[in-house]
């Protein structure tokens, strides 16, 4: 894909693991907008950032004009505004399932990666109740390859960073689970190479 040229580049403030600045990046990289990466550091984040969001949490996207945007989602939007090669924004659907993610998943996933901060209840319960919601991906990933259709689109970009941090709570069990497609959609989305693209190290 070829580069849109921009007079000044608009500043992404990104974090390599977070899901929602791998979303963000995602769509970024598929408009191919040039954007500057601005690596934060978590425990020192720049004081340009914090001035700009007092929210403190990554992605925010300033553009060349000093307007912000802090929302991992609004930030795929505005990128897929600019160029969309791929038709993302034409058939992104799913989003009651990208709501889902974004709420209840989300909440049960932090309960699951740390379970000493919740003690209410084991990782085990924890985990049971982010099935529900693979559940869903698994019914949805029996009759097609991706979350909407046969092709990597909106609607996988925005879920599969919080699924794959999911999968890395407890490899071992994930990959003996019984979620098979889940499985096999997320390794499908591991090796395409707009994914790797946005997750080398810099």
């Amino acid at each position: 894909m070829n580069s849109i040229p921009t007079s000044t580049s608009p500043t992404l403030y990104t974090f390599r693991r977070c899901p929602y600045a791998i979303r963000a990046r995602l769509a970024i990289a598929v408009s191919s907008v040039v954007v500057t990466h601005h690596e934060v550091d978590l425990r020192n984040k720049p004081a340009a950032m914090l001035a700009i969001s007092p929210k403190a949490t990554v992605p925010v996207l300033q553009l060349a004009d000093g307007t912000v945007i802090d929302e991992s989602l609004d930030i795929m939007r505005w990128a897929l505004r600019q160029n969309d090669p791929e038709s993302w924004l034409q058939y992104q659907g799913a989003s009651a399932l990208i709501e889902q993610n974004d709420t209840s998943f989300k909440r049960d996933l932090d309960h699951y990666k740390y379970p000493n901060r919740f003690p209410e209840k084991s990782a085990e319960n924890y985990r049971a109740a982010c099935e529900k919601f693979l559940d869903l991906l698994n019914t949805r990933l029996t009759s097609s390859a991706f979350l909407v259709g046969d092709k990597f689109s909106f609607a996988d970009a925005a879920v599969v960073p919080f699924i794959r941090q999911f999968a890395h709570v407890d490899k071992d069990w994930f990959y003996q689970s019984t979620h098979a497609p889940v499985i096999k959609w997320l390794d499908a989305i591991l090796t395409l190479p707009l994914f790797n693209s946005v997750m080398k190290k810099s």
